[in-house]
């Protein structure tokens, strides 16, 4: 099991290896925007965020490739014939993959989002000159005493922004929505244009939190993001688990101060309404990864669940099978996270619920058909 485990990682991370080379390095390489030393430390960055994602993979695809042939050989009859049940058989694979869920964990919380806010950054110092590169699909970046969150970022152009302003001190002060918008990049002032559309904004005063006149259309230059500040690079997705929780309450504590001076009871509820809004906008997708890092942390459990009873109902010696089957399964979990991922900006469907579909689904299955099979049904 430990060396088709160790097997199986290495391949799926090569794979997965190679896609995230191709998505944000391979480009910048053939545009020379940046140099092959300089992509080749980026690929070395990547390794643990892609470990995170092909340990879970290569759990599921070892289990069923080892009990596959196990029973294929009828080494399970020879067992049972001894007086071995499958449970006592198994159970340091479960071990095994309660021992490999921990380093998912490890990877996870920490390891992976701080190698991908090593790469980023590495990769953003050698193409400065377009700073707009920070800004992806559901993730955030600093620039300077503004954060951005972008719903999502299709080329130039944007939808569900929101622009969050920080005064000297550090503190909250304003909070800007857009529906959608387009960003420009000006060099030759040392920043970003962002031009927005169906904007909504409120500011913070002694008084607590008030909305400003609602505009079908604005404009907003932000400055580059200072080259020593990393926060820059710190989405949701780039947050270290106690990163994410402190982030989490670092937001609510400052929005804590709802407006509630010199309105009417209607006018009151409207704009309560609405701050409630913005301020699940923000803290959905940090919610979202939460909760996504502790579901793909104990999905090798899952995994390995569901992999011992199908790869001995397979009953097959070949490799490719396995691996079809395994390939499968993958697609089915990580469609749950990239659903996750892609809803994070619309707090009222819960995304963060939806990542711990799979992890119900996989060990309840796979409880059921071990049980099934350790009774010989």
């Amino acid at each position: 099991m430990l060396a088709t485990l160790g097997m199986t990682v290495f391949v799926f991370t090569l794979v997965l290896l190679l896609g995230n080379v191709i998505k944000d390095v391979l480009k910048l390489v053939i545009g020379r925007e940046i140099t092959l030393p300089v992509a080749l430390h980026a690929v070395v960055l990547l390794v643990p965020y892609v470990l995170a994602y092909s340990l879970p993979i290569g759990m599921l695809t070892a289990a069923l490739l080892v009990f596959g042939r196990f029973s294929a050989e009828q080494e399970l009859t020879a067992a049972r014939a001894s007086g071995i049940s499958l449970l006592s058989l198994i159970t340091p694979v479960l071990l095994l993959s309660v021992l490999v869920s921990g380093l998912s964990a490890w990877l996870n919380f920490d390891l992976a989002p701080s190698g991908r806010v090593a790469e980023k950054e590495l990769l953003f110092r050698a193409i400065k000159e377009h700073p707009s590169y920070v800004l992806q699909s559901n993730e955030s970046a600093r620039f300077r005493d503004h954060i951005i969150w972008v719903g999502k970022k299709d080329g130039t152009n944007l939808e569900n922004v929101i622009i969050s302003h920080y005064d000297q001190s550090n503190e909250l002060n304003e909070l800007i929505k857009g529906a959608s918008g387009n960003v420009v990049s000006d060099p030759a002032n040392q920043q970003i244009i962002l031009n927005l559309r169906d904007v909504h904004t409120m500011r913070h005063s002694g008084d607590g939190w008030k909305p400003v006149v609602d505009s079908a259309e604005a404009t907003f230059p932000i400055k580059y993001p200072n080259e020593t500040d990393t926060s820059v690079f710190m989405g949701p997705g780039e947050m270290t688990f106690r990163q994410l929780l402190e982030k989490r309450a670092e937001i609510e504590r400052s929005l804590s101060d709802s407006p509630s001076t010199g309105k009417t009871q209607e006018q009151l509820l409207e704009v309560q309404r609405q701050f409630r809004s913005m301020t699940a906008d923000m803290t959905t997708p940090l919610l979202v990864y939460l909760n996504r890092d502790v579901a793909l942390s104990c999905a090798c459990i899952g995994f390995t669940l569901i992999g011992i009873p199908l790869g001995i109902r397979a009953h097959r010696r070949e490799t490719s099978v396995g691996v079809a089957t395994a390939l499968a399964l993958m697609l089915v979990y990580y469609s749950f996270l990239v659903l996750a991922q892609a809803w994070a900006g619309h707090a009222e469907r819960a995304p963060y619920l939806i990542v711990w579909i799979p992890d119900f689904i996989f060990q309840s299955v796979g409880a059921v058909l071990l049980w099934r099979a350790n009774r010989g049904i």
